[in-house]
């Protein structure tokens, strides 16, 4: 579902640690789960004294990303994901997509996709963007009343490359049901980092790590990979070394774009 024709073309993407990525698609400009607070701890909604931790600052203000037409928000309940800074610019553009769920918390612009519905922006030169949710899943099956829902996004428009943001997503089995229709993908940010938390599933991923973001890319056919959500935040247990060595072993280097 790729444009025809328009492969070479280069979608600009630049990712400003955790989460937070901008890049321009058919004129207009999107942001994904913005985060934009300093360094602090988030205390987390469970039994027991556990906390979200922030270790880095992020490298720009909300502000200092210029004009935002749309924010792809793959879910609004944890704070690595939308901080307190990232809620103020929500209500500053035209449209949020999130998941259903969180359309429902947020209200006002949020505008709610359940897996595999589309929506259609006006492009500013002619024609439109198609943005499709796509399914993810935050842990392993059956994490949903813990982790709450959350949702991927693909974009696509006839005359453009495509381009998946994956989400908080753990689940290889969601990115086989994405490539069956719409492989090859031309950009996959993909929410990497390896997260996980010793007090929740056993330890287990709670998004995708190195190898297997190596083996997402594979499934899609990716032809450019921008790692995101693998920095900034002390839950992440890899980071560019292990993203870097995964997709070298798999003989994929060349499709790494860091995007920084």
């Amino acid at each position: 579902m790729s444009g025809a024709g328009t492969t070479s073309e280069k979608i600009p993407v630049r990712v400003y640690g955790g989460p937070t990525a901008l890049f321009e698609y058919g004129g207009l400009r999107f942001v994904t789960d913005p985060t934009f607070d300093p360094p602090g701890e988030y205390p987390m909604p469970l039994p027991g004294d556990h906390k979200l931790v922030k270790t880095d600052p992020s490298p720009v203000t909300a502000a200092g990303l210029g004009r935002v037409d749309a924010v792809l928000l793959s879910h609004d309940e944890h704070d690595d994901n939308l901080d307190n800074a990232g809620r103020a610019l929500l209500a500053e553009v035209p449209v949020v997509f999130t998941t259903e769920s969180g359309a429902g918390r947020l209200g006002g612009n949020a505008r709610g996709l359940a897996f595999w519905q589309t929506s259609e922006l006006e492009r500013p030169d002619g024609g439109t963007v198609t943005v499709t949710g796509v399914p993810a899943r935050h842990g392993p099956v059956g994490c949903e009343p813990i982790t709450g829902d959350v949702i991927g996004f693909m974009l696509t428009s006839d005359d453009l490359p495509s381009i998946y943001v994956s989400g908080d997503n753990a689940a290889l089995e969601h990115v086989k049901e994405i490539a069956e229709r719409f492989a090859p993908v031309d950009t996959a940010i993909l929410f990497l980092g390896g997260a996980r938390m010793p007090f929740a599933f056993d330890g287990a991923l709670l998004t995708l790590d190195s190898a297997l973001g190596a083996e997402a890319a594979k499934t899609l056919g990716a032809r450019r990979v921008v790692p995101a959500h693998y920095d900034s935040w002390a839950h992440f247990q890899e980071g560019h070394g292990e993203i870097q060595a995964a997709f070298t072993e798999a003989g994929l280097a060349d499709r790494l774009d860091f995007a920084r």
